[in-house]
């Protein structure tokens, strides 16, 4: 059992415009693993709100995992990797590059995508598009790897290399 912490980045979402149903997409597929939801969020795009929330959830609330939804295409406003960035110790790209790959067997328009993935202290850090489909589609990609990547983080896991 690992806890998580899902935010969603989304100025109208923020302002109670738009239903987050990205961040509830990722609480349905959260569900369904041995995870509990310890933290829930939405903030505008703005890149210091975001940072102020990651360092809390990951220093503070010492989470285990954190997804982010929204805020990883091309607009102006887009600054959730750039934020994300900002509080990494070190990068995971293997999380993003298979969710593009896995995406770009449904559309091109994967390409856009800017997530990153890191890990900041022992709190793994990943980026998410902002539309549902594309979260579910996503986190399926991703699911079989994150227990053992908790695991390794939190020094629980056995020598990789003796499976």
């Amino acid at each position: 059992m690992f806890t998580a912490g899902i935010l969603t980045v989304s100025d109208r979402g923020s302002r109670g415009e738009r239903e987050d149903k990205s961040g509830e997409a990722a609480r349905e597929i959260f569900s369904g693993i041995p995870a509990r939801i310890a933290e829930y969020d939405i903030v505008p795009d703005e890149k210091e709100l975001i940072i102020k929330k990651l360092v809390k959830w990951a220093d503070e609330d010492n989470l285990d995992v954190v997804i982010t939804t929204g805020g990883t295409g091309l607009t102006p406003r887009d600054v959730t990797p750039e934020a994300t960035l900002a509080v990494l110790d070190r990068l995971v790209p293997g999380f993003a590059e298979a969710m593009r790959a896995e995406s770009l067997k449904k559309t091109p328009h994967a390409m856009l995508s800017r997530a990153v993935a890191g890990t900041r202290g022992k709190c793994l850090i990943i980026n998410l598009p902002g539309s549902p489909k594309a979260v579910r589609e996503c986190l399926q990609v991703i699911l079989p790897a994150l227990p053992h990547a908790v695991e390794t983080l939190k020094g629980q896991s056995g020598e990789c290399g003796a499976q």
